[in-house]
């Protein structure tokens, strides 16, 4: 096991040189001029005049020969759902945007550092928690806490657990005696800010760039019948950041420990 994280360290290394050697150097967007470059691109999907940018041979080639930090200019944590494709839903194309997909578009371990990836060596200045209408992972946690779930294959509930407490506080935002689906969507909108929060609870490295003003954090939701993204209040991830600043048990290290000898 030490063997295979040392190689993983290793590669996420070289790349970070090979971003830096080629990418240290380019003028990135703000990260206000990065959301209203998302902005822009989903208003063009959303009234079915998209530009498709970036999809070139010249931008193939310069795929093979340019670092994306040079060109990406967010990063997006969305969910696996084949109806929430990001680069379509923000025109955007190669190398524009740094995508990480997850069922339930949740921050458990591999996401953060695929974000901390994103963020610190890609350079991406805004990073979105993209919930989606119709999250069918969130509307199976909520199926399981309320009673009306049915059985799933062994890797799935940890998959998802991470979403139970955006349900319970949902139900309980609710006051409902009897919790039906129609407590789904604001379970979805309470999974983005539980992913924000979890992503801010176990990544000081991305706390320090928010805190900076180097990247901005952004929760929103796509409605999937109409192709147009809702953004969340930017005051509620500033106050998701106050809360987690003064928790005890947030990660305090934005470095991960030596590797340690491979041999071993």
């Amino acid at each position: 096991m030490k063997r295979i994280v040392c190689g993983l360290m290793m590669c996420f290394f070289i790349a970070g040189l090979a971003t830096a050697h080629a990418g240290g150097n380019a003028k990135k967007p703000s990260p206000a001029e990065a959301l209203d470059i998302l902005k822009q691109g989903n208003e063009r999907f959303y009234r079915g005049e998209s530009l498709h940018p970036h999809i070139d041979i010249k931008r193939i080639k310069q795929t093979g020969t340019e670092s994306q930090a040079d060109h990406a200019y967010a990063t997006i944590v969305g969910c696996s759902d084949s109806r929430v494709p990001p680069e379509l839903i923000f025109d955007a194309g190669l190398m524009d945007l740094f995508v990480i997909r997850v069922a339930g578009n949740v921050c458990d371990t591999d996401e953060i550092g695929s974000v901390e990836y994103g963020v610190a060596h890609v350079r991406t200045p805004v990073l979105v928690i993209l919930g989606h209408g119709q999250c069918g992972a969130v509307t199976a946690v909520t199926h399981a806490i309320t009673g009306k779930g049915h059985a799933l294959e062994a890797n799935i509930p940890p998959l998802v657990d991470n979403i139970e407490p955006a349900v319970k506080r949902a139900l309980k935002q609710a006051h409902w005696e009897t919790h039906g689906d129609a407590v789904v969507p604001l379970a979805i909108e309470q999974n983005v800010y539980q992913s924000i929060e979890d992503l801010f609870m176990h990544s000081a490295a991305t706390r320090d760039l928010v805190k900076k003003g180097a990247v901005m954090v952004v929760g929103a939701i796509y409605d999937v019948n109409t192709g147009r993204v809702k953004w969340l209040p930017e005051k509620n991830v500033t106050d998701i950041l106050t809360r987690v600043e003064k928790n005890k048990t947030r990660a305090m290290n934005p470095m991960a420990e030596p590797a340690g000898d491979v041999h071993h």
